[in-house]
């Protein structure tokens, strides 16, 4: 399997999960305070060179920047391993993504996990914030995205909530 089918591989994998929810359960703590940010975003996949020795290797590897624009100001910079399998609509990506910005007025900085597998076209995919990853003003952050792409575009929603003695509680 070549590396440009891989990365190809990759952008159908991360663009092509059309409208999928986060499987993600909330823990208590998001259920208290949680609140909905929304908006869209464009995103560049561009291939990278495999590391030293991963040559012929079927995973590929991805540069992720994105413009989010809405509720979300901010833009992200990340990476991204993908595979694809040699049956017709299975695959999967693993990346991480810090985003820097403001969240509804908020600014700071966070970071996404995104873990997504298609099964012979049936797609899932979980993106978290990682724990503790919020800063200045975003400090104490949790939540899970959702991602739909139609109609040509991208679309979020960050369910979140700030921990007890953010800035968000403190006012």
């Amino acid at each position: 399997m070549s590396y440009r089918f891989v990365a190809r591989a990759a952008v159908v994998v991360f663009l092509g999960f059309g409208s999928v929810a986060n499987t993600q359960t909330q823990t208590p703590q998001e259920t208290e305070m949680t609140k909905t940010a929304s908006g869209s975003f464009e995103v560049e996949l561009t291939p990278q060179a495999p590391d030293e020795g991963a040559e012929g290797s079927a995973i590929g590897r991805m540069r992720i920047d994105k413009q989010f624009r809405g509720d979300l100001e901010a833009v992200s910079k990340g990476q991204m391993l993908a595979f694809r399998s040699a049956v017709n609509g299975s695959a999967g990506y693993v990346a991480i993504e810090e985003v820097s910005g403001t969240l509804d007025g908020r600014r700071g900085t966070f970071v996404l996990q995104h873990s997504g597998t298609m099964a012979r076209g049936a797609p899932g995919l979980t993106v978290s914030v990682v724990p503790d990853s919020g800063t200045d003003e975003l400090e104490g952050l949790s939540g899970s995205m959702s991602i739909d792409v139609r109609d040509g575009g991208h679309f979020y929603e960050l369910e979140y909530s700030l921990a007890e003695g953010s800035p968000e509680n403190a006012e």
